[in-house]
């Protein structure tokens, strides 16, 4: 079994709402992605979620490394693109190339298989615990409480609010989401995420406020990323579990964080160098016992990484439309992801679908912070209907 080739197709469509956070508090609803097809000489084709902005390089680094390899030997090629990238580095935009690949050689290896991707990992479940996740800073409190409301139909208690920009409204919305996800008829669990707007000592104001009315289970990126230092204060000076690491891009960008005990629960998903990066992360972490968490992605394919690791406590479900040009075969039910039986990842792309949303290029307010990092963060909290650039009006 040999790889033979590379295709890929743009595409981008309207979510069903929009999302926003701290950085965001606009919103966007304009949804854009890679649709990837790396195809094999038995007539398989192995496919996976890429960004569109790196689409020359998928084609170039599959062209150069993975063509004409065998696809099962999915940890050694992905190696080979690892040590590719060393001189600058397993960072940043690579990283989302390897990524997507290594999703796309993770599907071959499983088709090749005949079983789904969570087996062919090696988990003995196809069952993953979830948690809702608005990415909800622009929603209105009617819709906070409808998603809400929403996921505790499908047995979902555990919820995640964007914070950062309002404290008294932040307030209130948390209040907004605890109720909605009691009607689950479980007791709620509540998660805050401020997208690393505040410095250390906000976040510690921030979240001691917020913990005089509820029990905040834990502050995500209350710091910036690599700040050791920082977010270790925040963990020490709060009730709630510090999640960071996101948007980090190898396991080598987490040793500080287990060094100096910065983080109570590490973040990996499919930027953190795909299904291989990921579970690399997810081994060092174990071994620390440190919990983590897989981050959302549409069709929630990540789940099948979910699935085999041991230390894994729940993954994000975002719930917001961008399944639009293919169909999965997961679903959401009793506050459980549960996984299917068809061979690979589970993504099936609908080809007539996406010719209709294909897209010669990304628009630039389909990208996933369209404005970059808020003015103001780490300085001082510029409220949500302020002007986002000195002298805007």
């Amino acid at each position: 079994m040999k790889i033979t080739g590379i295709r890929s197709t743009v595409f981008e469509h309207r979510m069903d709402r929009a999302i926003g956070d701290a950085n965001n508090p606009r919103g966007r609803d304009l949804n854009a992605g890679l649709a990837v097809f790396l195809e094999a000489d038995n007539g398989l084709t192995g496919v996976a979620l890429g960004n569109p902005g790196q689409q020359g390089d998928i084609h170039a680094m599959a062209q150069n490394l993975l063509v004409g390899r065998d696809p099962r030997g999915v940890v050694g090629l992905w190696q080979r693109m690892a040590d590719f990238a060393f001189k600058g580095g397993n960072r940043g935009a690579v990283t989302d190339v390897i990524g997507a690949l290594d999703l796309a050689l993770w599907d071959l290896k499983a088709k090749a298989n005949d079983e789904p991707l969570w087996k062919t990992l090696g988990a003995s479940s196809r069952a993953v615990k979830a948690y809702a996740s608005g990415i909800d800073l622009c929603l209105s409190d009617d819709e906070i409480r409808q998603f809400y409301e929403r996921q505790a139909r499908r047995g979902i208690c555990i919820g995640k609010l964007k914070v950062g920009l309002d404290r008294e409204g932040d307030l209130r919305r948390i209040g907004i989401m605890k109720e909605a996800l009691a009607t689950s008829g479980r007791e709620p669990i509540l998660l805050i995420d401020s997208n690393e707007y505040w410095s250390p000592k906000q976040a510690i104001q921030h979240i001691r406020y917020f913990e005089r009315h509820h029990e905040i289970f834990w502050a995500e990126e209350p710091a910036r990323r690599w700040d050791y230092t920082g977010l270790r204060q925040v963990s020490r000076a709060v009730n709630a579990a510090v999640a960071t690491g996101e948007n980090l891009d190898d396991a080598a960008d987490f040793r500080a964080l287990i060094a100096h005990e910065a983080a109570d629960i590490l973040q990996i998903g499919v930027g953190t160098g795909g299904l291989t990066g990921a579970l690399r992360v997810a081994h060092m972490a174990d071994g620390f016992d440190l919990p983590v968490s897989v981050m959302n992605c549409p069709g929630n394919y990540m789940a099948h990484l979910a699935a085999v690791i041991p230390n894994h406590i729940w993954m994000e479900v975002v719930d917001a439309g961008r399944e639009v040009v293919f169909k999965h075969d997961s679903r959401v039910e009793d506050g459980t992801i549960i996984l299917g039986d068809s061979p690979g990842n589970g993504i099936q792309f609908d080809m007539d679908m996406l010719e209709q949303y294909s897209v010669t290029q990304r628009s630039a307010s389909a990208a996933p912070s369209p404005w970059g990092r808020r003015r103001g963060a780490g300085l001082h909290v510029v409220a949500d209907g302020e002007a986002d650039e000195v002298g805007e009006e």
